[in-house]
């Protein structure tokens, strides 16, 4: 005779039994995750990334971020030149241990290998931009930019949410120090002459949904 699990709960005669799905979460090794192990595990959410060798999950995205990003893309594709590629929410393997995956990001054309790419190099990134969740606050205003700026990311830019309006922190790297400069915060209208000449109007976002 068996013994009985005392978490189990004992239904009525005649009820129906149900058993509900069991969540699997990966075990992580010893030494922590590496970038290949995004392309083997199953079952991963979308968006995982790889930081610090520990799988980070994206959170519920809001309107905003969906609006920002939908925004911008249209912009920088109507504006860039032929020879690059506008990327959206794609991994980048930084070293073993971090592939992080900005909303956006401007890379060569010639860097895009064929359909079933999954990630791209750091020489690679001209542009990457992050646009700030509630949940991604501290790695997009930290961590992130210390990581794209020392794997030599020519220019970032940090979209924040200001009161329901994109305000767009530019960056550039300073190759001296291996660290971002701030170069301006635009509202209402994003005009710059690099990485390529850009205007994008930044008002009314959700006339983008």
């Amino acid at each position: 005779m068996g013994t009985l699990d005392p978490s189990a709960r004992i239904l009525p005669m005649g009820a129906l039994m149900t058993v509900e799905p069991q969540v699997t979460w990966p075990t992580p090794p010893a030494d922590g995750w590496v970038a290949e192990d995004l392309d083997r595990l199953p079952n991963l959410p979308p968006h995982t990334e790889l930081l610090d060798g520990s799988l980070t999950f994206m959170g519920a995205q809001s309107t905003f971020h969906y609006c920002v990003i939908e925004l911008l893309a249209y912009g920088l594709r109507a504006a860039k030149p032929s020879d690059l590629a506008l990327i959206r929410e794609m991994t980048v393997t930084l070293n073993r241990r971090n592939r992080p995956e900005p909303d956006l990001m401007v890379v060569p054309r010639s860097a895009v290998s064929g359909l079933g790419q999954t990630d791209f190099k750091p020489s690679d990134v001209l542009l990457a931009i992050e646009v700030v969740s509630a949940e991604s606050e501290e790695r997009d205003r930290e961590v992130k930019p210390r990581k794209y700026a020392g794997a030599g990311f020519a220019h970032f830019w940090r979209v924040e949410n200001e009161k329901g309006e994109p305000a767009v922190h530019v960056f550039e790297l300073d190759a001296a120090i291996g660290a971002y400069a701030p170069m301006g915060v635009h509202r209402k209208r994003l005009a710059l002459d690099l990485p390529f000449p850009v205007d994008i109007d930044l008002a009314d976002p959700l006339r983008w949904l």
